[in-house]
């Protein structure tokens, strides 16, 4: 990985998580993409690997606002889907992931925008965390379906909420994705080599989450996203 590309996603992780603490995700969204176009093997343990720090800052700062109940019917669901997730790693091709990204991105924009809203109810929640186990064991990108399902909740609960559920939920991706070899020395030095810009994007989201739009800030973020998901697809096929 050259310069200008390191320092692209050096960027790229510090604003994804800016955002993760701002709106509650973000990090998965934005950085999958752009890892997997540099490169696909660093994806999803670099990510998983780096939420789980990030969420864990949240949960240090708002954590008396943890919906427990809630994240534990969404773990429930989200144990199938980690062992789904994490077969489909060990069966794709690096090709065949990047386009997972890549899709798993382009759906949950394209469902975000369409407005849909499902009742928190117990099987909701349930199939959620089924989702997001699967698409996050996968892809690094778990965040669309509770970002949906949980979008009712007030700013402190929902950041809270669900960095409680992807702290346990990345954790029990990565200790998975590790029983099947997916975790190696080359994934954990690229990880530490980017700590540096996920802390920082926990420092600036503190002082910047008072003035920012969240309608906006979601905007950005589905744009950038988009963007990402786009320039991976294209590049599997030139």
């Amino acid at each position: 990985m050259s310069s200008p590309e390191f320092t692209l996603l050096f960027i790229t992780v510090a604003v994804g998580a800016l955002l993760q603490v701002a709106i509650g995700f973000g990090l998965g969204l934005l950085a999958a993409p752009v890892i997997a176009i540099f490169d696909p093997s660093l994806t999803p343990v670099v990510v998983l690997l780096l939420a789980t720090g990030v969420t864990a800052a949240v949960l240090v700062l708002e954590g008396g606002h943890l919906d427990l109940r809630g994240a534990g019917w969404a773990l429930v669901g989200r144990v199938p889907g980690v062992l789904g997730g994490a077969a489909l790693v060990a069966v794709l091709p690096a090709r065949y992931l990047a386009l997972l990204v890549a899709a798993v991105v382009l759906t949950g924009v394209a469902v975000s925008l369409r407005g849909f809203v499902p009742a928190p109810r117990r099987r909701s929640v349930l199939l959620a965390g089924l989702m997001s186990g699967l698409m996050g064991t996968a892809t690094a990108i778990g965040g669309p379906p509770m970002a949906m399902v949980w979008q009712r909740l007030s700013g402190p609960r929902l950041r809270a909420t669900m960095s409680g559920f992807f702290l346990a939920g990345s954790v029990m991706s990565l200790a998975t994705l590790a029983a099947t070899g997916a975790v190696h020395t080359y994934s954990l030095w690229h990880t530490a080599l980017l700590a540096p810009a996920a802390a920082i994007g926990v420092l600036l989201a503190r002082p910047l989450s008072s003035r920012l739009d969240m309608r906006r800030t979601r905007a950005v973020a589905m744009v950038l996203a988009v963007a990402g998901a786009t320039v991976l697809v294209v590049q599997q096929f030139v």
